[in-house]
């Protein structure tokens, strides 16, 4: 149910249907040859600034026109000037009684009946305009005594109406829980909220030249499949009607974009939307934007340079500052260098020295022994009892290492046991050739070479199996397809993976990813 109309709000409908009643097109269908205010204020110098006594009193010729929507507004007798805002910038307006025209969209009037009383153009601009909607001006461009650039209006017509009044401009969007589910109106009055989403985009924008750059060809693989596989995730599952099956949303593209290479796609990536049924707090989410990819020929360590270069690609191209203030975990500020190379941290090492359980000494067979020796070193956390080797140490990892890596790092060494889709190292069979790019105690990027032996991928799958049959609601799933293809010959690779909105939150120094996330998802609207 929509909230109750405000006093305003019941004016602003009243004042649709009386202009409807005057034959006014309140709601346009097009509107052609919109100007931005940036190029506007950028090529001022090279159009005609006017005299702003010459158009008071000889009219504006309107050389220019466009669209914007109504920001502000303040009537001063016979002038009323209006600020306007588009997608790049603000600009004020001016509008003066007996010298501007209104387009109903059928003519071009200097008044009208409206609700019964006759309406100057000018008159119309100061109680029918208001601030929300959307018009289309014609106008000449003049300093004010102040020097501000303005638009001096000589035409106006009405393209959208506004029911609903925009917040106070002066404290803007203040409340948490509106500013995520109304983030339409955060946008519109929090300049920072919205160059956070031009940003995202241009981010990713340049992150795809950066790939055709490097022969990676851009695939698209399925939102839903047979197996929850490509991580270990509790995934979601929905109903397919026509197959009559269970289907699991994609918990990662990753053996998609893996058997793609199969069939000659040597470098491959995708920007996905994932979904994994999991917690949520300020560093996750169930639902994401990653970006991964697949490159034949190279390992984990080429894809640490292609990582290091592409950072410097990125903060170049989108003249980011390099050294920032970001906050820790206990909301202390401290300064980050993306700055490349970036440091090299063992995993099995740094874990080791942390909590003295040396991780890559166990197997799959070792469940109860690691939870033993987590919980005699003075660990444990929610679900422990149930959780599988992997899980395990992985959830170790995040309670004695993670948090502590602050600056850009590369996290490598990994137990083989953490990732069934990995390639073992030819030095010690129980570490696989894995990175991970730990920013802020985040994850932002995962890598590694790939396993692409059928035979022991069969057996790390059966692996993962018993720890599903045993509960581990995040163990990997089994994926027959994708052992069927990797059957038919794989080449050598590596895979990388990055979560888009934790990137963009530690850039635009935010501190909870919802804050990245344009329309996150709430509880329905309850309203009495």
């Amino acid at each position: 149910m929509l909230p109750a109309y405000s006093n305003e709000a019941k004016d602003r409908i009243k004042k649709i249907n009386d202009l409807k009643d005057a034959w006014v097109i309140v709601y346009a269908n097009h509107f052609h040859g919109k100007q931005d205010i940036k190029q506007i204020r950028e090529q001022s110098e090279k159009w005609k600034i006017k005299d702003a006594k010459e158009l008071m009193e000889n009219w504006a010729v309107g050389e220019f026109k466009t669209a914007w929507r109504l920001m502000l507004s303040r009537s001063m007798w016979k002038l009323i000037f209006a600020h306007i805002q588009d997608n790049t910038d603000k600009i004020q307006i001016c509008f003066m009684k007996g010298m501007t025209k209104f387009n109903t969209w059928r003519k071009l009037v200097e008044e009208l009946e409206i609700d019964g009383e006759t309406k100057t153009a000018h008159k119309i601009a100061e109680k029918y305009i208001l601030v929300g909607d959307y018009v289309w001006v014609s106008w000449d461009l003049f300093l004010t005594k102040h020097g501000e650039l303005t638009l001096f209006v000589k035409e106006f017509q009405i393209l959208s109406k506004a029911v609903r009044p925009l917040p106070e401009k002066f404290h803007g969007v203040q409340d948490q829980e509106t500013i995520y589910r109304q983030r339409y109106l955060d946008m519109i009055m929090n300049e920072d909220s919205y160059n956070r989403f031009l940003l995202r985009s241009k981010f990713l924008k340049v992150i795809r030249e950066f790939y055709d750059k490097h022969g990676f060809i851009e695939i698209e693989t399925p939102v839903l499949w047979n197996a929850a596989s490509g991580a270990a995730a509790k995934p979601f599952i929905t109903h397919h009607n026509d197959f009559d099956i269970d289907v699991y949303l994609r918990i990662a593209p990753e053996v998609n974009l893996k058997k793609a290479t199969v069939g000659r796609f040597e470098k491959v990536f995708e920007v996905s939307r994932n979904f994994r049924n999991e917690g949520s707090d300020p560093s996750h989410m169930q639902e994401f934007t990653a970006i991964e990819h697949y490159a034949a020929w190279w390992n984990f360590e080429d894809n640490m340079k292609f990582t290091e270069e592409m950072f410097e690609y990125i903060f170049e191209k989108l003249n980011l500052p390099k050294k920032m203030m970001i906050k820790d975990k206990e909301g202390n500020e401290k300064e980050i260098d993306w700055s490349t190379p970036w440091e090299k941290i063992d995993y099995v090492q740094w874990v080791k020295e942390k909590s003295w359980i040396d991780i890559s000494a166990y197997t799959m067979d070792d469940e109860e022994k690691l939870r033993n020796d987590i919980k005699a070193a003075g660990y444990s956390w929610e679900g422990i009892d149930s959780q599988w080797v992997t899980t395990m140490i992985d959830y170790l990892y995040k309670k004695v290492l993670r948090p502590s890596i602050v600056w850009p790092a590369f996290v490598y060494n990994y137990p083989a046991t953490m990732q069934p889709l990995a390639r073992s190292s030819d030095e010690n069979s129980n570490i696989v050739e894995q990175f991970q790019v730990v920013v802020n105690g985040w994850e932002i990027i995962k890598a590694y070479s790939e396993l692409v032996d059928p035979i022991e991928q069969k057996a790390k799958f059966d692996a993962q199996k018993s720890a599903l049959e045993k509960w581990d609601e995040e163990a990997t799933s089994w994926d027959d397809e994708f052992v069927l293809a990797m059957e038919y010959g794989m080449p050598p690779q590596s895979w990388w993976g990055m979560w888009v909105e934790r990137i963009i939150t530690l850039l635009t120094w935010q501190d909870n990813l919802r804050d990245v996330f344009m329309f996150p998802l709430m509880n329905p609207l309850d309203i009495d």
